[in-house]
This record gives structure tokens, C-alpha cells and sequence, in this order.
């Protein structure tokens, strides 16, 4: 471990010595770590290489799923969404049965393992809606039926907000082709005032297209200024959640 001795005091990197401040003073030390080349040739770090495999495709495929999701993610004020997401695909890559280990992919896990994730850890859907939703899922379209209700008796309604909007949204995505669709159906903007009678949202599934299918229902809450729609609270009282999967 090098001293400085004398009256110039770095800190930070220089070529390969980076200086620091101690308790003992101004130190430097010759930058470490393994050269990337053994790791990737080296027998010794075979383990590593198969990690890398396996989280680059958890990186890839994580980020096919939440850009097939921005219109859903978007309106969602939870920071560590992104992450949740990616850590769920990981589980979904961990339960792959075909592969060995180092060659596991997201695309021949459990698809399953990411239904009823909420996108909103803070909000979830059902501490938002307290009505009780119909599910229907055909070869042709999913389905969410609505029933009759009173928001200000069976919705969690934020304070500011005037109006919300309940979606149902559908994804679908082809993990080898890294291509993604999107199929929405919604309430359109609803006064916290207004009853609603009861009414269905379909998802139409053969405009979807992929090997894996994502099905969210959400709920927006927004304040309308002078026919301009304003976000409450950055997102943070708004819901959502993934209510069904289909792997084809």
C-alpha cells in the first residue's frame, strides 16, 4: 500500500492507482479485480460465466415485459417497480426444467410465477377497488366485468383526485424475437360522482400476438381541471396488477 509523503493530495482514480483518504492519511492502491478475459476462458470461473448467461437473458427478457408494459408502468408512482419485475423474472428463469444450469432462459420457465404480482407495492388493487370482479378468458378475448357501484362506496378514492379510469390491458411477447404488442380496453374517465352501471372490458386477444400473454387490470386516479386531466400525487395512489398469464 503506497503513502503520499508530500504536499499534493489526490483522490480518485490515476491510470491504475486510485487515491483515497484515511484515518492515516492520503493512501493509493494499484487498481484489482480479474481480467475479464480469464473469467471468460478460465476453467476456474466456469460458475460465473454460467451467471452471466442466465442474467443477461433475465436483463433482456425483464426489459421485453416492462417496455410491453409502459402504458401500465407509466402511470404507476412505485420506484422500485423495475426492479420487482426483474427479480419475479428471475424466478420464472430459476423454474426452467429444460435446460442445465447456466442455460436456463425466462422463455421456458413458469410462466405462472409472475401472476398476481401488484405493480403498485404500495397501492395494491385490491385495498383500491373493493368491488367484486368477473374474469372470463376465451381462445378469442379476456375478459373483466364490471359491476354496478357507488366509487365514493367501493373504490379507495385518494384526496384531490375528481375522476378515474379503470383498464384492462393485455400483452403479448416473443422472447426469441424480442418483439411485443399491446391491446387495452378501458372505462375512459369516470366521475367519482357518477354511478356506474355495469359493463364489461375486453381484451381482444387476436390482436395480440407472441408466445407469452400478460393480462393487468388497473385503476388510474386523476384530477380534471378545466377539461385538462392532472396526475394525483405522481402515481402513487394508483393500482394495478397482473391477473392473468398465458404461455402458448
Amino acid at each position: 500500500m503506497a503513502k503520499q509523503t508530500g504536499i499534493i493530495t489526490l483522490k480518485g482514480p490515476v491510470g491504475r492507482l486510485s487515491f483515497y483518504k484515511t484515518k492515516d492519511g492520503y493512501l493509493a492502491r494499484e487498481k484489482g479485480g480479474v481480467e475479464k478475459s480469464r473469467i471468460m476462458n478460465d476453467p476456474r470461473f466456469a460458475r460465473t460465466r454460467e451467471n452471466i448467461r442466465e442474467f443477461t437473458d433475465n436483463a433482456t427478457s425483464s426489459k421485453l415485459l416492462r417496455d410491453a408494459l409502459r402504458p401500465v408502468i407509466s402511470q404507476i408512482g412505485d420506484k422500485r417497480l423495475n426492479l420487482r419485475i426483474t427479480q419475479s423474472m428471475m424466478q420464472v428463469l430459476k423454474s426452467d426444467l429444460l435446460n442445465v444450469r447456466g442455460e436456463r432462459r425466462v422463455k421456458d420457465g413458469d410462466w405462472n410465477l409472475i401472476k398476481d404480482m401488484e405493480m403498485n407495492a404500495s397501492s395494491s388493487l385490491g385495498s383500491t377497488l373493493f368491488f367484486e370482479l368477473g374474469l372470463n378468458d376465451t381462445a378469442a378475448a379476456w375478459e373483466v366485468s364490471l359491476p354496478a357501484f357507488n366509487a365514493q362506496d367501493m373504490i379507495a378514492i385518494p384526496s384531490g383526485a375528481s375522476h378515474y379510469k379503470i383498464t384492462a390491458t393485455g400483452v403479448g411477447v416473443d422472447f426469441d424475437l424480442g418483439s411485443r404488442t399491446v391491446v387495452s380496453s378501458g372505462t375512459g374517465s369516470i366521475s367519482i360522482l357518477a354511478p356506474v352501471l355495469p359493463q364489461t372490458l375486453t381484451v381482444d386477444k387476436t390482436q395480440l400476438s407472441g408466445t407469452h400473454f400478460v393480462f393487468v387490470l388497473s385503476v388510474e386516479f386523476v384530477q380534471m381541471v378545466n377539461g385538462s386531466e392532472y396526475s394525483i400525487n405522481n402515481g402513487a395512489h394508483n393500482a394495478a396488477k397482473i391477473v392473468g398469464v398465458e404461455q402458448v
